[in-house]
């Protein structure tokens, strides 16, 4: 499918939405302006200015506002000339929230779709950006995402697993998910957060498995397009669930495991005992000690 996104001005903006309005579809997509089914194509005009064209005819009807073919733009990155599969998880270093894995698959094809939205590292983004681009990215990108709860987490803490085990159990499982979609990637690239040996050991505790070969790369959100979008999904998805949890427990929760995090704690087991905690908190941190010893 032809993708092509334009970045327009608020003046185009309104021109589109008038131009097509015939056309338009409901859409529940917060940060969509209007979505329209056109003649062999398909228009999504999101808040943030960006016009995404999809379908056969996309070219015809973003030529109209101002595109000019590439031919450079099938192009694709060095090394990643290939379909693959990239992992990355966020929410490992946050008390507060759950923890988000995310594995995508990229095509040589997607990138041109994915540098027009300056797709990069969710590290050197701000969270705003993150939130606007990630439904283009999950409504464009084959992925698999997977979301423990902070109950859930400390459950499997308790269980017997750790910090680690935790996550090699959850890219695991998001990259056997997507695998069981039908997806063929070249190589499967995780974002490395432990030695391959550490991974290999606790991976032969899990049930389920795959022949494909994994690769663990340091900083692979910075060198491989599908580790990036895998980022800034977990970090959308992690941002929404912390969000979520606050109000639930009536308070804004920080990110991170700053004294913030230890003040809002103290707060927390105050109000709510330490069930409030364990529904919006990884206990095994530091914190939990250190939020009581504020409470006393």
């Amino acid at each position: 499918m032809n993708t092509i996104v334009l970045k327009v001005t608020d003046t185009v903006k309104k021109k589109m939405l008038e131009n097509y309005a015939a056309y338009q579809q409901p859409s529940k997509n917060a940060y969509m302006d209007g979505f329209f089914k056109l003649d062999g194509a398909s228009l999504s005009i999101y808040t943030s200015g960006k016009a995404m064209f999809q379908g056969e005819k996309a070219g015809f009807y973003a030529e109209k506002w101002g595109w000019v073919p590439d031919d450079t733009d099938s192009s694709s990155p060095s090394g990643q000339d290939m379909p693959m599969i990239g992992t990355d998880e966020v929410g490992n270093g946050s008390y507060f929230g759950g923890l988000a894995v995310v594995a995508s698959f990229v095509t040589p094809a997607d990138h041109a779709f994915l540098r027009s939205l300056g797709v990069d590292d969710s590290k050197k983004m701000t969270d705003q950006k993150i939130c606007q681009i990630a439904p283009l990215l999950k409504e464009k990108i084959t992925h698999q995402a997977l979301l423990l709860s902070p109950r859930k987490y400390n459950q499997v803490i308790e269980q017997g697993y750790n910090a680690v085990s935790v996550k090699v159990a959850l890219h695991n499982q998001a990259i056997f998910l997507l695998l069981q979609k039908g997806v063929q990637p070249n190589k499967i690239v995780i974002d490395a957060f432990t030695s391959t040996k550490n991974y290999d050991k606790y991976l032969s505790k899990e049930k389920n498995r795959f022949a494909n070969p994994v690769t663990l790369e340091e900083k692979a959100e910075g060198k491989h397009l599908a580790v990036a979008v895998s980022s800034i999904i977990a970090r959308a998805m992690f941002l929404e669930n912390l969000v979520q949890l606050g109000q639930e427990i009536g308070c804004n929760l920080p990110s991170g495991a700053g004294s913030k995090s230890d003040q809002v704690a103290s707060n927390i087991l105050k109000t709510h005992g330490m069930a409030g905690l364990e529904s919006t908190a990884k206990l095994h941190f530091a914190n939990t000690k250190k939020a009581q010893a504020l409470l006393k």
